[in-house]
């Protein structure tokens, strides 16, 4: 049957027409300002052969005089579940003559191939019915979508409207950019953007679309005026009370008259209580890739233990912290087995704070939370208790930063302390048993007394921003890099000094004959072997077991526990030492990096000479922000010693499992959890059968290695791993000549690129520039055979950037849509001071942006 939005007496089910048509009918009904339209239902159009005679007879009755929209409405679109917005064809202004064609090409759009793809997605096995809208066509002057809820901070006071000139299809399509309007409060906020085209009507005689220019005075005005932006909030809102829940909408003005297009739930909405913003910007550094249950088991409980303990120092009651422990228990998110942190806990131990309460803006600036959420009332304290209990904290902290030097000591000599005990152990001597009491002991001695790190971070990140925020009121320049320059050559830093170590030893090798000849072999492992046994290398295998001792656990991957560290597979070390020889890697102290320091002096010096109170004030943030950040490079390289211990236990535990036909292989114990461990050991498993378990756990995160790399910050809601898409977008960035990131280290280089996914995969950069995704302590082995260093991830703090001013490597770090840009190949010339990277000339052998990104293995 064929309905007409004239003549609605009875509105047809959804199974009849779907979704999108019966929103439109029950609107028009209601008179909301609905261009009047036709509907052709499923049943019609499934059964062509014997109703095209009806079909066509429909047809010829309507008006020659108007155009038409031809448009989808699968039963199981716009629904609750799935949108399918976008999905199936849309065609605009088709003439009469050309409306039963078009009908069908719509209606068999429900087998194309981007549908089947999303049908999969989506887990969606029923074939799709489908029915199809004829509307009367709006001649729009001006188009847009809008949503009831902000869709990416599922904010429920934030509305948001996108709009742009003529026809919407090309901003539904993402062909456009569009004007962007926020409204909270009655408050907008926009984001105008130039609009150089448009899309309108072709031929007045046959229809169709066209692109046209826009007149150039309108191009960077907003689209729409206030009180059109008045219009639709209040039509948003209409259509939200009309259906109990917010909605999607498509608008269109025309001669300043305002229609409503469709309208349809927010398909992100399904619980708004448990809106959670992930990120994994920094902490992608520690745990990059993949990451097994049992490495993300232990540091969900090692921050957990570890922020109980922060809190309580920075003056959060203890029973605070009890009854809000589900807070502590949940700092980090899995998400496709990648490490995330979660901002909505995170948020919440910073309204615990003594003084939030007072001022709470500064705070979350402060800490660098973006998002705001919704704080439960027993988390906050009143403002006489917060101003009483803020001046105790702050008390406390002066005390314990002019301590800090002092617990640092006290925390580095617990940690060599229990390292060498632990060392000392003959962990294949012990049980099973044995080893899960070892691992629960050294829990108890190091790994709940993090204090000193966590306190050393907080002020370093203190001290940082002041420095930075002086630098920028002195040099009145944003660009400035003198906060960067001044913190070059500190030659305290223990990151640097496996790489000068490891040249150390690669010279060592250069300078005889019979240690070259050796390392010309291909098998790393009959090398080391030979090291091991054959008095002849006896000097070598000192110099590299030295090496071993001190930095066998900084590696690629060092905190993952299921990494091979080069303590734990020497071999690998082996293949390093070879990268050396093969690029020719020799000492490094070019003297850059003091260069670059002394003249950063000299520029402050000249800036606060005729200021003493200023240069005294400076002068003390230079030096504590460098005693901080290098106390906190060498207290994570305390870490990774730490987590060395806990990789040999578990590794112990491992071996005498897979010896026992508790699992198959002694890897397989890092696809189990810290707890099932020992509940395995305690009798409280739940599962017996742990081979079949692990089995399970490698197919899954199997397939998390071949999914799409994430997006560093997504939003979820309601059930996370349910509804919430957390694939990259597939649409690849328009291709730019120049990016712009945070530069780190100074220095203007003009090089080709060598894009790097693992650091395993190449030998040396032989002076290319490193292009990355993001990096960890073990990737500073490819820093010497660079001319520079580029990592789509990261802050001014972060691993690669401070190590890159020691080295006097220019240094760029936190350049969004960096892989889609650049190639291997591509001739680059980057700006380290400015975080400026400009794309010379692009590798034309390379097919740039032409597969989606895939993940990191």
């Amino acid at each position: 049957m064929i309905y007409n939005s004239e003549f609605l007496y009875d509105i047809p089910g959804k199974e009849l027409i779907g979704a999108k048509a019966y929103n439109l009918c029950l609107l028009r009904k209601e008179n909301f300002p609905i261009p009047s339209f036709h509907i052709f239902s499923n049943g019609d159009l499934e059964n062509y052969e014997e109703n095209v005679i009806t079909i066509k007879n429909y047809i010829d009755q309507l008006s020659s005089d108007n155009f038409y929209a031809v448009r989808s409405s699968a039963i199981s679109e716009d629904g609750k579940e799935h949108s399918f917005a976008g999905q199936f064809s849309t065609v605009l202004f088709v003439h009469k003559k050309d409306l039963h064609t078009e009908i069908f090409n719509v209606y068999n759009s429900t087998k194309s191939n981007h549908v089947n793809r999303y049908k999969t997605f989506h887990q969606i096995e029923e074939t799709l019915k489908i029915s199809v809208i004829v509307q009367e066509m709006i001649h729009s002057d001006i188009s847009g979508v809008a949503f009831g809820v902000d869709p990416m901070s599922l904010n429920p006071k934030t509305k948001v409207i996108n709009a742009i000139y003529g026809q919407g299809e090309a901003l539904v399509s993402g062909k456009y950019d569009s004007d962007f309007y926020s409204i909270t409060d009655q408050k907008i906020h926009s984001k105008i953007v130039n609009k150089p085209f448009q899309i309108v009507l072709r031929d007045k005689q046959d229809g169709g679309c066209i692109e046209v220019q826009i007149p150039k005075e309108k191009q960077s005005v907003s689209v729409l005026s206030n009180e059109q932006i008045i219009q639709v909030v209040d039509l948003l809102e209409q259509c939200g009370k009309y259906f109990g829940h917010a909605q999607d909408i498509e608008f269109a003005f025309e001669s300043d008259k305002l229609y409503l297009l469709q309208s349809r739930p927010i398909t992100t909405l399904q619980n708004l209580q448990n809106r959670i913003v992930w990120d994994n910007s920094n902490i992608i550094e520690s745990y990059p890739g993949v990451t097994t249950p049992l490495t993300f088991s232990f540091i969900s409980r090692s921050y957990e233990y570890a922020y109980k303990s922060f809190s309580v120092f920075m003056g959060v009651k203890e029973e605070t912290i009890k009854k809000h422990e589900s807070i502590f228990q949940n700092t980090l998110g899995l998400l496709n087995g990648r490490v995330y942190y979660n901002l909505k806990t995170w948020y919440h131990m910073l309204a615990m704070l003594p003084g939030y309460k007072i001022n709470a803006r500064f705070m979350e600036k402060m800490m660098g939370v973006k998002e705001s959420f919704d704080v439960p009332d027993e988390l906050i304290m009143s403002k006489k208790a917060a101003h009483w209990q803020l001046l105790v904290s702050v008390l406390k902290l002066f005390k314990r930063h002019f301590s800090l030097s002092s617990e640092r000591t006290k925390f580095m000599n617990l940690v060599e302390k229990t390292i060498s005990s632990y060392k000392a152990i003959d962990f294949h001597s012990k049980s099973s048993v044995e080893l899960i009491d070892l691992y629960l002991l050294f829990e108890r001695k190091l790994l709940d007394n993090w204090k000193a790190p966590l306190l050393n971070d907080f002020f370093a990140m203190i001290w940082f921003g002041l420095l930075q925020k002086e630098c920028l009121y002195l040099t009145k320049s944003a660009d400035n890099n003198l906060h960067n320059n001044l913190l070059c050559g500190s030659n305290d830093i223990i990151s640097t000094q496996p790489i000068y170590r490891t040249i150390e030893i690669a010279t060592l090798i250069r300078s005889n004959k019979l240690y070259v000849s050796l390392f010309q072999e291909d098998d790393n492992e009959f090398i080391f072997h030979l090291i091991q046994t054959d008095s002849r290398y006896n000097h070598l295998y000192y110099e590299i077991q030295r090496y071993l001792n001190d930095f066998g656990e900084r590696c690629i991957g060092e905190l993952k526990l299921e990494t091979k560290s080069y303590q734990n597979k020497p071999s690998k070390f082996i293949q390093l030492l070879k990268s050396y020889l093969i690029n020719n890697i020799e000492m490094l102290r070019t003297g850059i990096d003091e260069s670059i320091r002394h003249q950063a002096e000299r520029t402050l010096e000249t800036l606060v000479n005729d200021k003493p109170i200023r240069k005294f004030w400076i002068n003390l943030i230079v030096r504590k922000t460098r005693e901080l950040i290098s106390a906190r490079e060498n207290l994570r390289y305390e870490r990774s010693r730490a987590f060395g211990i806990v990789r040999e236990l578990f590794a112990s535990i491992g071996r005498n499992w897979s010896s026992a036909q508790i699992l198959d292989h002694e890897d397989d114990i890092f696809y189990l959890t810290r707890e099932e461990i020992i509940a395995y050991r305690d009798g409280r498993s739940v599962d017996q059968n742990l081979k079949k378990l692990v089995a399970l756990r490698k197919i899954e995160f199997d397939s998390y290695k071949r999914m799409e790399l994430i997006a560093e910050r997504i939003t979820s809601s309601g059930l996370v791993y349910q509804e919430n898409n957390f694939s990259s977008d597939p649409l690849v960035e328009e291709s730019k000549d120049i990016l712009k990131g945070v530069g780190c280290s100074p220095g203007i280089v003009r090089a080709k690129a060598r894009v790097v996914l693992h650091p395993e995969e190449t030998e040396g950069l032989n002076g290319e520039i490193l292009v990355t995704h993001s990096t960890d302590p073990g990737w500073v082995v490819l820093f010497p055979s660079a001319a520079a260093i580029i990592v789509e991830r990261g802050s001014l703090l972060s691993h690669s950037a401070i190590v890159s001013r020691e080295m006097g490597k220019p240094c760029i770090v936190g350049v969004t849509g960096l892989l889609k840009q650049i190639c291997t190949g591509d001739e680059l010339e980057i700006n380290g001071s400015t975080g400026v990277i400009r794309i010379l000339e692009r590798n034309s052998k390379t097919k740039k942006n032409n597969l989606i990104w895939k993940s990191i293995k």
